[in-house]
């Protein structure tokens, strides 16, 4: 079969590759219905986390299983299902507590960007739907696999609840998915810190009430003043690098909550400042399998859209060209179809 492969900065080729099979019994292997470039591929792609051998790119997926190990029971030929970029037992201690993403049996789940895919852990990382979908869910049920998942862990993260205010930094496919998660969660008022007019418009469908154009300094004195000098409940950090973080943290009240999934590049906290801000942080890789069922279910019956942040959608054999467009930021977020 042939699939993206990442060999340096800017260089992702659509190339031959083994095709997946069973390694262990509890392995499974994906015919992908719909794979997707993530912002998180663009640290590599742009050279920022060195590549340092011939790397298969892709780790957000959906589709047909094809075959299954002798030891798995969950899922079997023919159901269509979505698992999480880590692949998990959902039976040891920190999965029972509902972060999957921390297993003590993890495995990073890659290679997604392909016609064929092998996951790990099928019993504890795939969940089936409860039949195969259109065509038209299919964008907003790969969402689930990372980009809805995270977005939705954020806002569990940072305590969004109804009637509270809450604001997004980063306008990415997580950041808008995040106000759409907000926006599920009850919250009264969304403020989405975004720059782009085509951001923006997708973030007020998904229910954002402000739009603040600033960043640093002077974004976090927008949020103040438009919350009466206090700052937002809830803030959602989705880009992770040092300025987001501090815009972040010092856009929340005291007594807030940031939730943060960005994967950080280059922050440092410093611990007295933080100490005096009397913020709540928690974050991290998002536990995405302990969300599916619960997002399958709101997309199954048109509770949620989150597959409009998908606004190109290209063969697979373009891969590189999707790369390109999230790179130049000419797309939020890339659909993928072998």
């Amino acid at each position: 079969m042939q699939g993206a492969v990442l060999y340096g900065p800017r260089d992702v080729r659509f190339e031959e590759r083994g095709a997946p099979k069973i390694i262990n019994p509890t392995d499974a292997i994906i015919r992908v219905s719909a794979a997707c470039v993530c912002g998180s591929d663009l640290w590599p792609y742009r050279g920022i986390n060195p590549v340092t051998q011939p790397t298969p790119m892709g780790h957000e997926y959906c589709g047909i299983v094809e075959e299954a190990g002798n030891a798995v029971k969950s899922v079997k030929p023919g159901q269509f299902v979505i698992g999480s970029f880590f692949a998990s037992d959902n039976t040891c201690p920190n999965c029972q507590v509902g972060y999957q993403s921390s297993c003590r049996q993890r495995e990073p789940v890659g290679g997604a960007q392909a016609p064929l895919l092998r996951v790990p852990l099928a019993d504890g990382t795939l969940v089936a739907t409860p039949d195969i979908p259109s065509e038209e869910l299919i964008p907003s049920l790969l969402t689930l696999s990372d980009v809805m998942g995270t977005g939705w862990f954020a806002a569990h993260a940072a305590d969004v609840k109804p009637g509270k205010t809450v604001a997004v930094v980063g306008d990415g496919a997580v950041g808008l998915l995040g106000v759409l998660s907000a926006r599920q969660m009850g919250a009264e008022r969304i403020i989405a810190m975004s720059r782009h007019q085509s951001r923006q418009r997708l973030a007020r469908e998904f229910g954002a009430t402000d739009i603040v154009t600033e960043r640093g300094d002077d974004g976090v004195a927008r949020i103040k003043e438009l919350t009466g000098g206090i700052g937002a409940d809830s803030v959602l950090e989705c880009v992770g690098t040092p300025e987001s973080m501090m815009q972040a943290i010092h856009s929340t009240r005291p007594g807030g909550s940031v939730g943060y999934v960005g994967v950080p590049h280059g922050v440092e906290l410093n611990g007295q400042e933080l100490f005096f801000t009397h913020v709540r942080f928690h974050g991290g890789p998002a536990p995405v399998r302990r969300f599916l069922p619960e997002l399958i279910d709101l997309v199954w019956n048109g509770k949620i859209n989150p597959g409009k942040v998908f606004d190109l959608t290209l063969p697979l054999d373009q891969v590189a060209e999707g790369y390109r467009a999230m790179d130049e930021r000419r797309a939020i977020k890339v659909l993928l179809r072998p």
